[in-house]
């Protein structure tokens, strides 16, 4: 009788555990990775420009593809705020172009994020305008989906695991009795 008391409070336990795990919003379980570089400390007319990106693809019509970009101190006290950056993204198998103004972030740099609607490449092109003058910046990054699958996923390959361990404890619990 005691064995059939634990295994029922065994498959409570389970069942609440995936129920709570696959009710937590997505975005919480998403985690991208670090941004990296595709521009360094390139001078652009009288600014030297560095832009870091994480360009995530997505479906949704959410901007994914993130950039920041920072200036290089160069002593004329001309600060990242001052400056105006405009962010374009390209396709390079065709079609029209998204563009984003960014803003200031706290930490000095500029911040923009664009909707890259598909996998694939895409020409970014940094337009900088302030004080000094322009200055403009090209690179070109692969754009991709999160490469974390969804949760469904991840519960529909956990199941032939979860069902050999239950098919083990079974014969085990019978063994015992």
């Amino acid at each position: 009788m005691r064995c059939i008391q634990t295994v029922k409070t065994s498959r409570v336990t389970a069942t609440l555990a995936a129920a709570l795990w696959l009710g937590a919003p997505y975005s919480a379980a998403a985690h991208d990775g670090p941004p990296y570089p595709i521009v360094s400390e390139r001078r652009a007319g009288p600014y030297v420009i560095s832009v870091w990106t994480d360009p995530d693809t997505t479906d949704d019509g959410t901007a994914g593809g993130q950039f920041w970009i920072t200036f290089a101190p160069d002593g004329t006290g001309v600060q990242a705020r001052d400056v105006r950056v405009a962010i374009t993204a390209t396709p390079l198998r065709g079609g029209p172009g998204r563009s984003v103004e960014t803003g200031a972030s706290s930490n000095g740099s500029q911040f923009g994020a664009l909707v890259l609607d598909h996998e694939g490449r895409f020409r970014i092109d940094v337009r900088a305008r302030g004080p000094r003058g322009e200055g403009d910046v090209s690179a070109e990054v692969d754009a991709t989906y999160d490469l974390r699958p969804p949760p469904f996923v991840v519960v529909l390959y956990a199941v032939p695991f979860v069902l050999a361990g239950a098919l083990w404890v079974r014969l085990l619990l019978r063994r015992r009795s």
